[in-house]
């Protein structure tokens, strides 16, 4: 990939930091999926969640099958971090901006697989619960914790910033690229 041909697009987006990572190097932990089964409302319902993405181990692999990601976040602001509706209404705009990024890499001749913000919501009624198959595929973009990615920790690794203080918001996006 073209690194200044990147930086020179991403100068148009609110990406707030972003780095390139090596797949080899990304670990896939049991631990995420564990506390999607037990904690998450969405486990089970949608074909963005567990097991609808599939077994860990299908997830690893079809990371560990692109070369490279973009790890980006973005930042959102609001009135009270603490109100869980006005935060997540924030995470659309970080969604469109995921798909241009994705688009940019599809320009640039490369096939993508995008990880992204919580569970899918494209939907009014997933059709995972139907048994049928999901209706936009390449709109839908998994979840980073459906597939074991633990976005703590590229940050951590990465030297990156995970919480801004105040009423602002990180969103973080990975789209994997070959």
């Amino acid at each position: 990939m073209d690194i200044s041909k990147f930086e020179e697009f991403i100068s148009q987006y609110p990406i707030y930091e972003y780095r390139l990572l090596d797949t080899k190097e990304m670990e896939v932990r049991e631990r995420v999926r564990i506390i999607c089964s037990e904690d998450c409302e969405r486990y089970g319902s949608t074909w963005a969640c567990p097991p609808g993405v599939g077994t860990l181990e299908e997830c690893r692999n079809k990371i560990k099958s692109y070369t490279q990601g973009i790890f980006f976040s973005s930042v959102a602001e609001v009135s009270d971090v603490m109100n869980m509706e006005e935060m997540l209404a924030t995470r659309h705009d970080h969604e469109a901006l995921t798909t241009e990024v994705g688009r940019f890499l599809e320009e640039e001749g490369h096939e993508i697989f995008i990880l992204s913000t919580e569970s899918c919501d494209i939907c009014e009624q997933c059709t995972y619960k139907e048994g049928k198959p999901c209706r936009h595929p390449e709109r839908m973009h998994p979840c980073l914790e459906s597939h074991g990615v633990v976005a703590h920790e590229i940050v951590e690794g990465e030297h990156m910033e995970y919480n801004l203080g105040g009423n602002t918001i990180l969103w973080f996006s990975l789209v994997l690229f070959r």
